[in-house]
Protein backbone atom coordinates (compact mmCIF):
# COMPACT_ATOMS: atom_id res chain seq x y z
CA UNK A 1 0.00 0.00 0.00
CA UNK A 2 1.48 3.15 -0.67
CA UNK A 3 2.96 5.51 2.18
CA UNK A 4 0.10 7.85 3.57
CA UNK A 5 1.75 11.90 4.46
CA UNK A 6 -0.91 12.56 6.60
CA UNK A 7 -1.91 9.72 8.54
CA UNK A 8 -5.72 10.38 10.51
CA UNK A 9 -5.52 9.74 14.61
CA UNK A 10 -7.32 6.08 13.71
CA UNK A 11 -4.53 4.95 11.39
CA UNK A 12 -2.25 5.93 13.86
CA UNK A 13 -3.62 4.38 16.68
CA UNK A 14 -3.78 1.01 14.58
CA UNK A 15 -0.20 1.68 14.13
CA UNK A 16 0.55 2.47 18.08
CA UNK A 17 -1.60 -1.20 18.86
CA UNK A 18 0.47 -3.13 16.55
CA UNK A 19 3.89 -1.42 18.23
CA UNK A 20 2.31 -2.52 21.54
CA UNK A 21 1.98 -5.92 20.21
CA UNK A 22 5.38 -6.27 19.01
CA UNK A 23 6.94 -4.81 21.95
CA UNK A 24 4.77 -7.06 24.45
CA UNK A 25 6.71 -9.99 22.24
CA UNK A 26 10.19 -8.41 23.27
CA UNK A 27 10.59 -8.03 19.00
CA UNK A 28 12.60 -5.10 17.75
CA UNK A 29 11.73 -3.92 14.50
CA UNK A 30 14.82 -5.62 12.74
CA UNK A 31 13.55 -8.62 14.20
CA UNK A 32 9.66 -8.46 13.41
CA UNK A 33 10.73 -7.51 9.89
CA UNK A 34 12.76 -10.84 9.80
CA UNK A 35 9.89 -12.58 10.35
CA UNK A 36 7.78 -11.00 8.70
CA UNK A 37 9.54 -11.32 5.49
CA UNK A 38 9.96 -7.53 5.05
CA UNK A 39 11.77 -4.67 5.80
CA UNK A 40 12.23 -2.26 8.72
CA UNK A 41 10.82 0.39 7.03
CA UNK A 42 7.77 -1.29 6.70
CA UNK A 43 7.63 -2.06 10.02
CA UNK A 44 8.19 1.55 11.40
CA UNK A 45 5.80 3.20 8.94
CA UNK A 46 3.01 0.96 9.81
CA UNK A 47 3.51 1.74 13.04
CA UNK A 48 3.58 4.86 12.72
CA UNK A 49 0.23 4.78 10.53
CA UNK A 50 2.16 6.15 7.47
CA UNK A 51 2.19 2.26 5.87
CA UNK A 52 -1.64 1.05 5.09
CA UNK A 53 -1.92 -2.80 6.27
CA UNK A 54 -4.07 -5.13 5.24
CA UNK A 55 -6.85 -7.34 7.80
CA UNK A 56 -4.55 -10.61 6.80
CA UNK A 57 -1.27 -9.02 7.34
CA UNK A 58 -2.59 -7.79 10.87
CA UNK A 59 -3.43 -11.69 12.04
CA UNK A 60 -0.28 -12.59 10.66
CA UNK A 61 1.70 -9.71 13.04
CA UNK A 62 -0.32 -10.66 15.68
CA UNK A 63 0.41 -14.67 15.03
CA UNK A 64 3.88 -13.95 15.29
CA UNK A 65 4.08 -11.72 18.39
CA UNK A 66 2.39 -14.44 19.92
CA UNK A 67 -0.77 -12.10 21.04
CA UNK A 68 -3.37 -14.35 22.63
CA UNK A 69 -6.30 -12.14 22.52
CA UNK A 70 -8.70 -13.41 19.85
CA UNK A 71 -11.02 -10.22 20.37
CA UNK A 72 -8.41 -7.69 20.36
CA UNK A 73 -6.95 -9.18 16.87
CA UNK A 74 -10.19 -9.15 15.32
CA UNK A 75 -11.01 -5.48 16.21
CA UNK A 76 -7.36 -4.67 15.07
CA UNK A 77 -8.39 -6.49 11.60
CA UNK A 78 -11.84 -4.75 11.27
CA UNK A 79 -9.62 -1.22 11.67
CA UNK A 80 -7.12 -2.29 8.80
CA UNK A 81 -9.94 -3.25 6.52
CA UNK A 82 -12.30 0.21 6.93
CA UNK A 83 -11.84 2.01 3.54
CA UNK A 84 -15.53 3.61 3.77
CA UNK A 85 -14.92 7.50 3.74
CA UNK A 86 -17.32 9.06 6.91
CA UNK A 87 -19.16 12.27 6.06
CA UNK A 88 -15.95 14.42 7.52
CA UNK A 89 -13.90 13.61 3.81
CA UNK A 90 -15.56 16.52 2.36
CA UNK A 91 -14.05 18.91 4.95
CA UNK A 92 -10.44 17.42 4.16
CA UNK A 93 -8.87 20.22 2.02
CA UNK A 94 -11.01 23.16 4.28
CA UNK A 95 -10.34 22.32 8.05
CA UNK A 96 -7.89 21.32 10.52
CA UNK A 97 -7.46 17.71 10.50
CA UNK A 98 -7.98 17.73 14.49
CA UNK A 99 -11.88 18.17 13.25
CA UNK A 100 -11.72 14.68 11.07
CA UNK A 101 -10.16 13.01 13.93
CA UNK A 102 -13.06 14.27 16.70
CA UNK A 103 -15.48 13.24 14.02
CA UNK A 104 -14.00 9.91 13.09
CA UNK A 105 -13.65 8.82 17.01
CA UNK A 106 -17.15 9.60 17.39
CA UNK A 107 -18.19 7.60 15.09
CA UNK A 108 -16.54 4.61 15.13
CA UNK A 109 -16.68 4.79 19.27
CA UNK A 110 -19.36 2.26 21.04
CA UNK A 111 -20.11 4.51 23.55
CA UNK A 112 -19.30 8.31 24.39
CA UNK A 113 -18.92 10.23 27.55
CA UNK A 114 -18.25 13.71 27.65
CA UNK A 115 -17.94 16.52 30.16
CA UNK A 116 -17.53 20.02 29.45
CA UNK A 117 -17.31 23.16 31.65
CA UNK A 118 -18.20 26.03 29.43
CA UNK A 119 -19.51 25.38 26.27
CA UNK A 120 -22.48 22.86 25.12
CA UNK A 121 -21.23 19.31 23.58
CA UNK A 122 -20.35 19.78 19.94
CA UNK A 123 -22.98 17.31 18.70
CA UNK A 124 -25.61 18.98 20.54
CA UNK A 125 -24.96 22.51 19.08
CA UNK A 126 -27.55 24.41 16.91
CA UNK A 127 -26.43 26.66 13.75
CA UNK A 128 -26.99 30.06 15.69
CA UNK A 129 -25.22 28.89 19.10
CA UNK A 130 -21.81 27.36 16.56
CA UNK A 131 -21.56 30.62 14.56
CA UNK A 132 -21.32 32.53 17.40
CA UNK A 133 -18.59 30.57 18.82
CA UNK A 134 -16.35 30.70 16.01
CA UNK A 135 -17.50 34.44 15.28
CA UNK A 136 -15.40 35.01 18.59
CA UNK A 137 -12.10 33.16 17.55
CA UNK A 138 -9.06 35.68 17.72
CA UNK A 139 -7.83 36.27 14.79
CA UNK A 140 -11.09 36.14 13.02
CA UNK A 141 -11.43 33.04 10.38
CA UNK A 142 -11.03 32.94 6.99
CA UNK A 143 -14.86 33.42 5.62
CA UNK A 144 -14.50 29.95 3.61
CA UNK A 145 -13.07 28.35 6.95
CA UNK A 146 -15.81 29.95 9.28
CA UNK A 147 -18.66 28.23 7.08
CA UNK A 148 -16.97 25.04 6.63
CA UNK A 149 -16.43 24.54 10.76
CA UNK A 150 -19.94 25.57 11.33
CA UNK A 151 -21.30 23.24 8.80
CA UNK A 152 -18.78 20.87 10.51
CA UNK A 153 -20.01 21.28 14.14
CA UNK A 154 -23.80 21.20 13.31
CA UNK A 155 -22.64 17.30 11.52
CA UNK A 156 -21.46 15.76 14.49
CA UNK A 157 -24.82 14.62 15.77
CA UNK A 158 -24.99 12.52 12.79
CA UNK A 159 -22.85 10.10 15.10
CA UNK A 160 -25.89 9.54 17.12
CA UNK A 161 -27.90 9.21 14.03
CA UNK A 162 -26.43 6.51 12.44
CA UNK A 163 -27.41 2.76 12.69
CA UNK A 164 -26.06 1.18 15.97
CA UNK A 165 -25.50 4.55 17.40
CA UNK A 166 -23.46 5.03 20.68
CA UNK A 167 -24.59 6.05 23.95
CA UNK A 168 -23.71 9.63 24.05
CA UNK A 169 -23.54 10.02 27.74
CA UNK A 170 -22.94 14.47 28.52
CA UNK A 171 -21.97 15.89 31.42
CA UNK A 172 -22.73 19.57 31.42
CA UNK A 173 -21.63 21.88 33.87
CA UNK A 174 -24.53 24.39 34.86
CA UNK A 175 -21.93 27.01 33.87
CA UNK A 176 -22.07 26.10 30.24
CA UNK A 177 -26.06 26.38 30.55
CA UNK A 178 -25.78 29.54 31.29
CA UNK A 179 -23.46 31.72 29.28
CA UNK A 180 -25.42 33.41 26.58
CA UNK A 181 -23.64 32.43 23.46
CA UNK A 182 -24.97 34.71 20.48
CA UNK A 183 -27.45 36.32 23.45
CA UNK A 184 -30.43 35.08 25.10
CA UNK A 185 -32.86 33.95 21.90
CA UNK A 186 -30.09 31.70 20.30
CA UNK A 187 -29.11 30.60 24.24
CA UNK A 188 -32.70 29.65 24.67
CA UNK A 189 -32.90 27.87 21.42
CA UNK A 190 -30.27 26.20 22.35
CA UNK A 191 -31.71 24.91 25.76
CA UNK A 192 -34.54 23.75 23.92
CA UNK A 193 -32.17 21.49 21.18
CA UNK A 194 -30.77 20.09 24.46
CA UNK A 195 -33.71 19.15 25.60
CA UNK A 196 -34.79 17.42 22.05
CA UNK A 197 -31.60 15.38 22.61
CA UNK A 198 -31.81 14.28 25.71
CA UNK A 199 -35.27 12.79 24.41
CA UNK A 200 -33.62 10.27 22.64
CA UNK A 201 -32.95 6.86 24.04
CA UNK A 202 -29.12 6.87 23.02
CA UNK A 203 -28.82 10.24 24.44
CA UNK A 204 -28.14 11.47 28.54
CA UNK A 205 -27.91 14.71 29.53
CA UNK A 206 -26.77 15.62 33.36
CA UNK A 207 -25.50 18.73 34.51
CA UNK A 208 -23.53 19.70 37.36
CA UNK A 209 -24.91 22.55 39.60
CA UNK A 210 -22.72 25.53 40.94
CA UNK A 211 -23.46 24.17 44.06
CA UNK A 212 -21.33 21.14 43.63
CA UNK A 213 -18.48 22.78 44.24
CA UNK A 214 -14.79 21.80 43.57
CA UNK A 215 -14.78 18.38 41.87
CA UNK A 216 -12.23 16.06 39.98
CA UNK A 217 -11.25 17.38 36.55
CA UNK A 218 -13.20 20.55 37.14
CA UNK A 219 -11.14 22.02 34.97
CA UNK A 220 -10.42 20.36 32.14
CA UNK A 221 -13.54 19.36 29.16
CA UNK A 222 -12.84 16.03 27.75
CA UNK A 223 -14.56 13.36 25.60
CA UNK A 224 -14.18 9.35 26.80
CA UNK A 225 -14.39 7.22 23.77
CA UNK A 226 -15.06 3.68 24.76
CA UNK A 227 -13.84 1.07 21.81
CA UNK A 228 -14.98 -2.19 20.98
CA UNK A 229 -12.56 -3.22 23.86
CA UNK A 230 -11.39 -1.37 26.84
CA UNK A 231 -7.76 -1.56 25.19
CA UNK A 232 -8.93 0.86 22.58
CA UNK A 233 -10.39 3.49 24.52
CA UNK A 234 -9.58 6.87 24.10
CA UNK A 235 -9.72 10.06 25.64
CA UNK A 236 -9.82 13.75 23.72
CA UNK A 237 -8.65 16.52 25.58
CA UNK A 238 -10.72 19.80 24.49
CA UNK A 239 -8.11 22.43 24.01
CA UNK A 240 -8.42 25.53 21.73
CA UNK A 241 -6.69 24.58 17.95
CA UNK A 242 -5.78 21.23 18.62
CA UNK A 243 -6.61 17.76 20.29
CA UNK A 244 -4.73 15.57 22.73
CA UNK A 245 -5.51 12.14 21.97
CA UNK A 246 -4.66 9.95 25.26
CA UNK A 247 -5.38 5.47 25.59
CA UNK A 248 -2.45 4.74 28.15
CA UNK A 249 -3.97 2.15 30.84
CA UNK A 250 -3.13 4.86 33.39
CA UNK A 251 -4.95 7.82 31.26
CA UNK A 252 -8.00 5.93 30.67
CA UNK A 253 -8.42 4.86 34.53
CA UNK A 254 -7.55 8.46 35.37
CA UNK A 255 -10.35 10.02 33.62
CA UNK A 256 -12.50 7.27 33.91
CA UNK A 257 -12.99 8.32 37.55
CA UNK A 258 -13.03 11.25 36.95
CA UNK A 259 -15.99 10.99 34.61
CA UNK A 260 -17.72 8.64 37.30
CA UNK A 261 -17.21 10.84 40.34
CA UNK A 262 -18.83 13.58 38.08
CA UNK A 263 -21.86 11.07 37.31
CA UNK A 264 -21.92 10.62 41.13
CA UNK A 265 -22.44 14.36 42.09
CA UNK A 266 -24.62 15.34 38.61
CA UNK A 267 -28.08 15.86 38.91
CA UNK A 268 -30.26 13.25 37.94
CA UNK A 269 -32.02 13.48 34.25
CA UNK A 270 -35.63 15.27 35.55
CA UNK A 271 -33.86 17.16 37.66
CA UNK A 272 -31.19 18.65 35.04
CA UNK A 273 -34.57 18.71 32.68
CA UNK A 274 -35.55 20.81 35.22
CA UNK A 275 -32.86 23.09 35.84
CA UNK A 276 -32.78 23.71 31.83
CA UNK A 277 -36.44 24.77 31.66
CA UNK A 278 -36.03 27.15 34.73
CA UNK A 279 -33.17 29.32 32.66
CA UNK A 280 -35.19 28.71 29.60
CA UNK A 281 -37.70 30.52 31.55
CA UNK A 282 -35.91 33.34 32.74
CA UNK A 283 -34.07 34.38 29.07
Amino acid sequence: MAPRSNPTARQQRLGAELRKLREGAGLSTEQAAAVLATNRTVITSTEAGRHGVSPERVRRMAYHYDCTDRELVDVLAGMAAERTKGWWEEFRNFLPPTFLDIAELEWFAQRLRMTTLAHIPGPFQTEPFARALFEAAIPPLPEEEFEARVSHRIQRHRALDRPGAPTYTAIVHEAALRIEVGGRAVLRRQLAHILEMAARENVVVRAIPFSAGAFPGSGQSFLYAHGRVPSLDTIQLDRTGVADFLHTNTQLRKFSLQLDQMERIALTEPRTRDLIHSLMRHL
